[in-house]
C-alpha cells in the first residue's frame, strides 16, 4: 500500500497535460496584454514604409546638376552663333593673280603740280613740316665771324682710321691743294669731294677760304674723312661759336672705327679656315 502522506519526488518532470493546461489558466489581463504587444511588428513595418519615401525624396536632389549632355548642347549653341556671325560678316575674296605682275598695285607717284601732302592727317603734316624746316635750316649757312686778314692762318689736324691730315685754312677763293695737287685730281670720286667740302659750305665760306693740306696714311676714303675732320677743327679755331653746329652735324667727331686685328689660327679677324673632317 502506498502512503498518502508521502511527498512526491522533487525531480519528477511535470506532466504534459499540466503544460497544456497552463496557457489556458492565464488570466484575461495577461491575454489582453499579449494581444496588445503582438501588433508591434506591424507598426514597425509602416515605419520602414515611411523611410522609403524619404529615400525617394532624396533621389531627385541631383536633378539640379546639369546633365552630361549640357556642355555638348552649349558647344553646339556657340558653334551655331559663330556660324551666324560668319554668315553675317562678308567673306574675304581671294586675290586673283594678275596676268602682269604688279598690275594691280596702286601707283604711289605724285603728279607734277599736285600737293604731296594732300592725303595726310594733322600729325603727319606736322612731322613733315618739322622735317622740311630742319632741311631748310641745314641748307642755310651758319652765321660765322671769321677774321679774313691777309696773314690769317688756321691750322688743325684731322684723323680717320690710320690716315692723318694736317690742314691750313687761309683767305682765298675756295681752292683746295692736297699734297700739291688739286682736289678733283687727288680725289676723283664725286662723293669724296662732296664730303670734303661740307664744313666750309655749312659756314658759308666755301668761296672765301683756301685749303692747303698734307695727307699720309690710310686709303682714299680714310684720307677724305681725315681731311673733313681737319677742316672742321680748323674752322673751330677760327670761330669757337661754330662748335654747336659743327658738332650737331658730326663734323667734329673722330670716327674711331678701325680694322679689327687678325686672330691666331684664323685667316682674318673673324674668318676661319675651311673645315676638313679628315
Amino acid at each position: 500500500m502506498t502512503d498518502e502522506n508521502a511527498e512526491p519526488p522533487e525531480d519528477s518532470p511535470p506532466d504534459a497535460a499540466d503544460e497544456a493546461a497552463a496557457p489556458a489558466a492565464q488570466s484575461p489581463d495577461e491575454t489582453s496584454a499579449s494581444a496588445d504587444e503582438t501588433p508591434a511588428p506591424a507598426d514597425e513595418t509602416p515605419a520602414s514604409a515611411d523611410e522609403t519615401p524619404a529615400s525617394a525624396d532624396e533621389t531627385p536632389a541631383p536633378a539640379d546638376v546639369p546633365p552630361a549632355d549640357a556642355p555638348a548642347a552649349e558647344s553646339v549653341a556657340v558653334a551655331d552663333e559663330s556660324d551666324d556671325d560668319q554668315d553675317g560678316a562678308p567673306e574675304p575674296t581671294a586675290r586673283v593673280k594678275p596676268a602682269i605682275p604688279g598690275a594691280d598695285l596702286e601707283v604711289d607717284i605724285v603728279a607734277e603740280g599736285a600737293d604731296p601732302l594732300a592725303g595726310l592727317d594733322e600729325d603727319e603734316l606736322s612731322a613733315a613740316e618739322l622735317a622740311a624746316e630742319q632741311d631748310r635750316a641745314d641748307e642755310q649757312p651758319v652765321a660765322a665771324t671769321i677774321d679774313l686778314a691777309a696773314g690769317a692762318r688756321y691750322r688743325a689736324t684731322g684723323k680717320r682710321k690710320t690716315a692723318c691730315a694736317r690742314v691750313i685754312l687761309r683767305p682765298g677763293t675756295g681752292a683746295y691743294t692736297i699734297n700739291d695737287k688739286p682736289l678733283d685730281s687727288y680725289f676723283p670720286r664725286p662723293a669724296l669731294g662732296r664730303t670734303i667740302r661740307q664744313p666750309l659750305e655749312v659756314v658759308g665760306y666755301d668761296d672765301r677760304m683756301d685749303v692747303v693740306a698734307r695727307l699720309h696714311g690710310g686709303g682714299v676714303s680714310a684720307q677724305a674723312g681725315a681731311l673733313r675732320h681737319g677742316i672742321s677743327r680748323a674752322l673751330l679755331e677760327a670761330d669757337p661759336s661754330l662748335r654747336g653746329e659743327l658738332k650737331r652735324r658730326g663734323f667734329l667727331t673722330r670716327d674711331a672705327r678701325v680694322k679689327e686685328r687678325k686672330k691666331a689660327g684664323l685667316k682674318k679677324a673673324r674668318k676661319k679656315p675651311q673645315f676638313s673632317k679628315r
